[in-house]
């Protein structure tokens, strides 16, 4: 059953004149699109696993895991610094002092 504009004209009639205008733009429009959106999101992935790495970069130096102050007791990671114990204002502790290799 058609669906009528005021009654007497189907919708489709009203738009017809305006889709046979644009069909010549609809497939390099599609085109386009299309390889924009595959273009968006590779670089996603990408910018992703970029900063996704650079953030694993940054955590591994953090040295507490090595330091002989490490407990690694969750309630008392550090007995020198606990509040930046583990965190990334630990990187430069001036504290950090390397455990004795027990090897």
């Amino acid at each position: 059953m058609p669906i009528y504009v005021n009654g007497d004209t189907p919708v489709f009639q009203l738009l017809y004149p305006l889709v046979h205008a644009i069909q010549p733009f609809l497939v390099p429009i599609c085109f386009v699109s299309a390889w924009l959106f595959v273009i968006l999101t590779v670089w996603s992935l990408f910018s992703t696993v970029f900063e996704g790495v650079g953030r694993a970069r940054q955590m591994h130096q953090i040295p507490c895991a090595n330091c002989q102050y490490f407990t690694g007791d969750y309630g008392l990671k550090c007995t020198v610094h606990p509040s930046i114990a583990l965190s990334e204002d630990a990187i430069h502790c001036p504290d950090y002092d390397p455990a004795p290799n027990l090897y």
